[in-house]
């Protein structure tokens, strides 16, 4: 979701990718914000060079990541593309296939992830709600995590299999990856009632650098909360799934694209039964989110 929402969120080697976020979005020329991959197979049979995406997404969602408390978020939606080989999203990062082909994608990937605020919980676009349970505990920063992806699809492009693996830096230094396995398709046809759906198991893991900057409870937090200190090792930070239902307005989506999107994830035991999550937390995570998205296209 947009994930990452909310975005105050070593792994086996790369699967031969939900995020979110969150969650939920295409990567695919041409797909207007929100809506799955297989959008595409309703745009026209030639697309433009360069599409633009902008749209807004109010999220519902735990006010940070392992929060027992629900913040409402208004995200920016904003997606660049230039034809099917570099693209930029909010939730996706910048990336270039630079394999492209079969049904492979492959490439370099940069990914940034908004801090977290110690006050509220919530990220720089709360509107309402919040926490209090991260209040001495120090503001996270922004954090940036440059890296890879592999992808593989199937049937037809309805399916497919990705795996993200990234270092962060600032708010962070820690590995984390990411895998997906997803499915795509559409019910009726463009200008026919066409409605497009997604589906798709999701799962991250990080590594101890990352799990004791969002979880843990170091020494100096312990005296300031009155929590136990509470280190956090490498492994699952959580699994889930995520759905999406997508409505394109207008023929092959011209007016926009309305997405209604869901996630639940369970936190692992690496970081659940930190005393954060414990005392102040809690490991089961549900979001639900609806975007309204409109896209440009030239050459």
């Amino acid at each position: 979701m947009l994930k990452c929402f909310p975005l105050d969120r070593l792994v086996a080697p790369l699967l031969a990718f939900a995020l979110l976020a969150p969650a939920v979005a295409a990567k695919a020329q041409g797909a207007a914000p929100g809506v799955p991959a297989s959008a595409q197979r309703a745009q026209p049979p030639r697309p433009k060079d360069w599409t633009l995406g902008v749209g807004l997404a109010p999220v519902f969602a735990p006010a940070w990541q392992g929060s027992r408390d629900q913040a409402l978020s208004i995200f920016p939606d904003l997606r660049l593309n230039y034809r099917d080989a570099v693209f930029f999203s909010v939730p996706d990062g910048l990336g270039w296939n630079v394999v492209n082909s079969d049904g492979w994608k492959i490439g370099p990937l940069f990914k940034f992830r908004f801090g977290r605020n110690e006050d509220n919980g919530g990220s720089p676009f709360l509107i309402t709600g919040g926490s209090t349970a991260l209040r001495g505990f120090g503001d996270v920063g922004f954090a940036g995590e440059p890296g890879a992806f592999v992808q593989k699809s199937f049937a037809g492009g309805k399916a497919r299999v990705r795996a993200e693996l990234r270092q962060g830096f600032g708010g962070h230094e820690g590995m984390v990856a990411d895998t997906l396995i997803g499915w795509n398709d559409r019910i009726g046809t463009p200008g026919k009632n066409l409605w497009l759906y997604g589906v798709g198991l999701r799962a991250t893991f990080a590594d101890a650098d990352y799990t004791n900057v969002y979880f843990g409870v170091n020494l100096v937090q312990a005296a300031a909360t009155g929590l136990p200190v509470s280190a956090t090792g490498s492994g699952l930070v959580s699994a889930g799934v995520n759905a999406s239902l997508t409505k394109p307005l207008g023929r092959f989506g011209q007016n926009g694209a309305f997405t209604l999107f869901t996630g639940y994830d369970r936190l692992g035991g690496v970081v659940g039964r930190s005393a954060l999550i414990e005392q102040r937390g809690q490991r089961d995570q549900l979001s639900v989110g609806l975007s309204y998205g409109y896209r440009f296209s030239w050459n």
